[in-house]
């Protein structure tokens, strides 16, 4: 199994944000039912912990607890301002009850 591995399946609750480490760099893992997502841990709006933040599970969306931006699981993307920029997302694979977390190049395949 390709990537890094973060955990086992259970570690991660629904509808909450854990921070893991990646390659140096922290990532925000999300569980919502049974799908995780990755992004990156910080915001792009004001350098401040995502996986602090709340989950919109209905959006797929973390939200920064400090001004509120609302980040897309799935694409990074801000929704909601101060952001405008995006963070970054990584791939998520799990094998058994193992999770592992990769980071995608610039093209959005995993390098």
């Amino acid at each position: 199994m390709s990537g890094v591995r973060v955990g086992v399946l259970s570690d991660f609750t629904h509808g909450a944000a854990a921070k893991v480490n990646v390659q140096g760099v922290a990532v925000a893992i999300v569980r919502i039912d049974d799908s995780l997502y990755a992004i990156a841990d910080r915001c792009s709006h004001a350098n401040i912990s995502l996986s602090e933040g709340e989950v919109h599970c209905g959006k797929k969306e973390l939200e920064c607890w400090k001004h509120g931006s609302a980040f897309s699981l799935e694409t990074g993307a801000p929704n909601t301002f101060p952001a405008t920029q995006p963070v970054e997302v990584f791939s998520v694979s799990i094998n058994g009850d193992e999770v592992f977390v990769t980071r995608r190049a610039e093209n959005g395949e995993v390098s």
